[in-house]
């Protein structure tokens, strides 16, 4: 019999009869879009529960990303990370902004504040760093440096929905401004999503001019906007996954901890310490030199048995399309995010993965780390 297909993420999805009701109050009241009952709802449901005051919805997290960085006027140079999703670096670049790609820490693999600090020149306006995996940077130590230099800070925290501080507050409540992604594959969902999480109401009230064209009211513009707003649909959507963002968690750890049970002592694989306030939004594998396979021998042994696993992120911005004729590879900046990139492999992990699935994908990493000793011995 032919294995199941296990994909490395799994959205979160409501019993469907559930959104019949939110669909026929859209039906109903025939406002599809621009600041409807579902979107207000929203907002003001969504910072209750993350514990933020100010945010403002959008379409999706990369066009939250754009309009972040035109709120607050950004130009010249901007540190961040080579180990992030592309969607980091372009969102610069659509601002007419200067990536600088810095190292990042071994053990957490957020933006190295040292890092940050040595790369600074004259042209640079800001640091955006990425809570990588939804693990919390170093907010204390970005923010010192920022503040001695007198830099704005965008945290790019798409995979940080619910991620608590040390304090036990949003992370989300860190820098300038924070972005979040909700996309399908993030850990709460409205299918297409983001928004941006503002210190003030000032700054929403601009961003929500920016996210709507600029306009004030029916006839004046203020700033030459966007179209970023999210429709009532997706709104909807979101104020049924509130119902289920707890059990959903609370399931995502359960699975995490099942893997570092059954992986705790397979030899050459590194499983990233937990870290308090996490949202488990994703499992990864450091696969060492004293693995028997290489990262993508392993990889490719769970691709042959129908498990998709990521090697996520690999590769790096700084060795994709525009963003490579930028560094100088051969002697890269970025040694550490580099090594991270050649051995990460994310494994599975959403709600409905099962217990049996998590061992079915425990067995294959187990196998493949004595297929070369069973050679040798023979």
């Amino acid at each position: 019999m032919k294995n199941k297909v296990i994909t490395v993420t799994s959205p979160l999805l409501p019993p469907l009869e559930q959104f019949i009701p939110y669909l026929e109050q859209i039906w109903a009241s025939k406002q599809l879009t621009n600041n409807g009952q579902f979107h207000q709802q929203l907002e003001v449901a969504l910072a209750t529960y993350l514990g933020v005051e100010h945010l403002s919805l959008f379409a999706n997290g990369t066009l939250a990303l754009i309009t972040a960085l035109q709120a607050l006027h950004v130009q010249g140079e901007v540190i961040t990370t080579p180990y992030s999703f592309v969607a980091t670096a372009h969102a610069l670049l659509w601002n007419r902004l200067t990536p600088v790609f810095v190292d990042v820490d071994e053990d957490t693999f957020n933006l190295d504040p040292a890092a940050v600090e040595a790369a600074i020149t004259p042209r640079t306006t800001a640091i955006m760093p990425v809570h990588c995996y939804g693990r919390a940077c170093d907010v204390e130590a970005l923010k010192a440096v920022a503040d001695r230099h007198g830099l704005k800070l965008i945290y790019d925290a798409a995979h940080a929905f619910g991620v608590k501080d040390d304090a036990g507050g949003s992370i989300l409540r860190h820098g300038d401004l924070s972005v979040l992604s909700l996309h399908a594959t993030k850990v709460f969902n409205t299918f297409e999503g983001g928004a941006i999480i503002s210190p003030d109401a000032a700054t929403k009230q601009h961003i929500d001019h920016l996210r709507n064209f600029g306009f004030t009211d029916e006839v004046t513009v203020v700033t030459p906007g966007i179209n970023g707003k999210m429709s009532e649909i997706n709104a909807a959507f979101g104020m049924l996954q509130l119902q289920h963002i707890d059990a959903a968690l609370q399931r995502r750890q359960e699975v995490d901890g099942l893997y570092r049970e059954l992986l705790a002592d397979v030899p050459g694989l590194r499983l990233k310490v937990r870290q308090k306030g996490s949202n488990y939004s994703y499992f990864p594998v450091l696969v060492g030199d004293d693995y028997p396979l290489t990262r993508d021998g392993l990889y490719q042994r769970l691709r042959d048995q129908q498990i998709h696993a990521r090697r996520y992120f690999y590769p790096l911005i700084t060795e994709m399309g525009p963003y490579r004729e930028m560094s100088d590879l051969r002697e890269p900046p970025w040694p550490r995010a580099q090594k991270i990139a050649s051995q990460v492999v994310c494994l599975p992990i959403y709600p409905d993965l099962a217990a049996e699935d998590v061992a079915r994908i425990v067995a294959i990493v187990r196998e493949g780390a004595l297929v070369n000793r069973v050679r040798k011995v023979s």
